[in-house]
């Protein structure tokens, strides 16, 4: 039988341990309350400022105020370019539990069509959260007081006041002023956040997009206390956006509405430059379009009836449409032949109707078909006469002829402050070798055809009237400017500088003059054979005018026969028909380039167009519409019909071989 040990209870050690634990206990809650006091220090004291903002803060919030966008005018204060007010629905995502149930309830108070909820919800793809999303732009009176009534059922969903942009002319300025529409995911990936905070539109086309940077702002912000639904309460402090730039066009608005009225609906584009300084005086497309319906987002149906018209009323035929220039150029051929020595205003040739280049049989023709007999530089010009310019060019060579007439500016774009300038074809050996690499060779009969305006050849309006007013100007060269002058809200404008890009491109006067007389001769000139006779285009007038149509061939010849349809309608369905004019023609003050995309005749179709710009600008000057007589349908005096042979009218090419058989201009658009 074991033996139990007795144990004794050690209440001394007991104690001993308790008191220990104990006084390590109170050490860890005097440690834990030190702690807690330095916590409240550190918030309550030493950080008080920073923690009283932060709470703060939960009920104010910052918001974005864009800037008014800058106004646009013409040059006699017309207004171009409003801003209107105006209300639209914007939804806050983060407030909204269901969206699409929302959407569909939010459909029965306020209408909402498909083209809102696509452009909704690609929006919403690009936004944060808790950034406001437009849902419906333009609410109407109605709209508001049904949102109004039912908003308490829409959490997340309110009505916003903003300026939105108008264009009081509508298509008149379409393809100059241009549009804003607003702001998509790739914008949003270059664009400057910090300064388009707020902002929900951009310039898309024209001035309002060369001129973006100007015209937009800078945004500022308010502060607002808001409740716990996030509804503003009060406004604390208040910081103003900084307004656009406006800006002020060198284009009278009516020389606009002149222009285009001219047109009479016909597809086509004119541009009206002053040779002293580079001012564009007018721009016009036929057909335009209501740049209104793109500011807040277009139908699908207006879309597709635009993009879908035969007419392509989007595509700014100034800047972006490019064709054979035709016998435009002659007075250019001319003026090279003279500067580099190959010619003098007396040297004669002999146009039988057909020329011939040396060692070939493949004649090159004239309008006429026994030519126009023994030609100098003046009866060249104002006769059209193809032999003179044949020879000429083959004189000169292709490579003298592109050099002399890249510095005119023909081949690359003119550099005028609008967006979406093309740069036409210039003929040359470097040209043909990039574009044609299986014949990279040039031929003479390129040379040739290079010479009247044909072939290779492809100009914008805005081209022509650019090389035109440098001309008329003497050969100082300016580029086109669209915009004159700019202003910071309620302060006059400032004048935009434009200074001469070079010194003058003509190295004797004499050449000038010469090419100058040439060009009223056809204006002017009482020899049935002029392009101009019958025309009147000078009557009238009281300064004298210098001009030159051009009659562009769209078809190359099939056949060695003349064509001896002279139906208007079906020329025209063959023909581009140019004029290009400026006057005073011994101070020029503005030039003019037309064209028509169908036309029979340059001086004849194109011809009354740049008349009635003048005329227009005239008025604007301080003087009277002079009279003009309507154009006979001959070009021939009824007079001397029975005698004179028939006008040449620009001489168009339809019997020349075209090395791009058929159009050089047609897929230009």
């Amino acid at each position: 039988m074991s033996r139990r040990l007795r144990t004794y209870k050690d209440t001394r050690g007991e104690g001993e341990l308790f008191r220990r634990r104990a006084l390590a206990g109170f050490g860890l809650i005097l440690l834990g309350l030190f702690a807690l006091v330095g916590r409240y220090v550190f918030l309550q004291v030493l950080h008080h400022d920073e923690f009283a903002t932060r709470s703060v803060n939960n009920s104010v919030k910052p918001r974005a105020i864009p800037p008014a966008r800058g106004l646009i005018y013409d040059r006699n204060g017309v207004l171009l370019a409003d801003n209107i007010p105006a209300f639209r629905l914007e939804v806050r995502p983060e407030q909204v539990q269901h969206m699409n149930q929302m959407l569909a309830d939010l459909g029965q108070v306020i209408p909402l069509d498909q083209d809102d909820l696509d452009a909704f919800h690609k929006q919403l793809k690009q936004s944060r959260r808790f950034d406001s999303v437009p849902l419906k732009m333009r609410l109407t009176e109605d709209d508001i007081a049904r949102f109004a009534v039912n908003r308490w059922r829409f959490p997340g969903v309110d009505v916003v006041p903003y300026l939105t942009r108008y264009y009081p002319l509508g298509p008149l300025f379409a393809h100059v002023v241009g549009y804003v529409s607003r702001i998509d995911a790739d914008d949003l990936e270059n664009l400057d956040q910090d300064r388009y905070k707020g902002t929900t539109h951009i310039g898309r086309t024209g001035l309002e997009r060369s001129y973006e940077d100007m015209l937009h702002g800078t945004p500022g912000y308010e502060l607002d206390e808001v409740n716990a639904d996030g509804r503003v309460q009060r406004v604390l402090e208040t910081h103003p956006p900084v307004p656009g730039k406006n800006l002020y066009l060198s284009i009278d608005a009516r020389v606009q509405k002149a222009v285009e009225d001219a047109f009479e609906s016909r597809p086509g584009s004119a541009v009206a430059i002053d040779p002293r300084n580079g001012q564009v005086l007018a721009m016009v497309s036929v057909p335009s379009f209501d740049s209104n319906l793109f500011v807040n987002g277009i139908g699908s149906a207006d879309y597709k009836s635009l993009i879908t018209s035969p007419d392509k009323p989007l595509i700014n035929r100034a800047l972006r449409a490019a064709f054979p220039p035709g016998s435009t150029v002659k007075p250019f051929m001319g003026l090279a032949g003279l500067e580099y020595g190959v010619r003098t205003p007396q040297d004669t040739v002999l146009s039988t109707g057909v020329f011939y280049i040396p060692g070939q049989s493949r004649g090159y023709r004239d309008d006429l078909r026994y030519g126009n007999g023994t030609v100098n530089l003046y009866k060249a010009i104002y006769a059209s006469v193809n032999t003179y310019f044949y020879k000429l060019a083959l004189d000169l060579g292709i490579d003298r002829i592109s050099e002399f007439m890249g510095s005119y500016g023909f081949g690359h774009p003119s550099g005028v402050d609008l967006p979406g300038e093309v740069s036409g074809i210039l003929p040359s050996r470097e040209w043909k070798a990039k574009h044609s690499p299986k014949e990279r060779n040039w031929y003479p009969g390129e040379t040739v055809i290079a010479g009247i305006g044909q072939g290779y050849w492809s100009v914008t309006t805005m081209q022509l009237a650019h090389a035109l007013a440098t001309f008329a100007g003497r050969g100082v060269p300016y580029a086109p400017r669209v915009v004159m002058a700019t202003a910071d809200v309620g302060k006059s404008p400032a004048p935009l500088a434009n200074s001469p890009t070079g010194p003058s491109l003509i190295k004797n006067m004499k050449d000038w003059e010469a090419v100058n007389e040439g060009m009223q001769l056809v204006i002017y000139s009482n020899d049935p054979q002029s392009t101009g006779f019958g025309t009147k285009l000078g009557e009238g007038f009281p300064y004298r005018i210098a001009g030159k149509s051009g009659t562009a061939e769209r078809f190359s010849r099939t056949s060695n026969a003349y064509n001896e349809n002279k139906n208007t309608a079906y020329l025209a369905a063959r023909h581009r028909a140019w004029f290009e004019a400026f006057t005073p023609a011994e101070d020029p003050r503005i030039a003019v380039a037309v064209v028509l995309e169908a036309g029979a005749w340059g001086a004849k179709d194109a011809g009354p167009i740049a008349r009635k710009i003048l005329d227009t600008w005239l008025t604007t000057q301080g003087g009277a519409v002079p009279p003009h007589q309507p154009l006979q349908e001959s070009g021939v005096a009824a007079a001397s019909s029975a005698q004179a042979p028939p006008a040449p009218e620009d001489t168009p090419q339809t019997d020349m071989p075209a090395p791009d058989s058929s159009t050089a201009g047609d897929d230009a658009q």
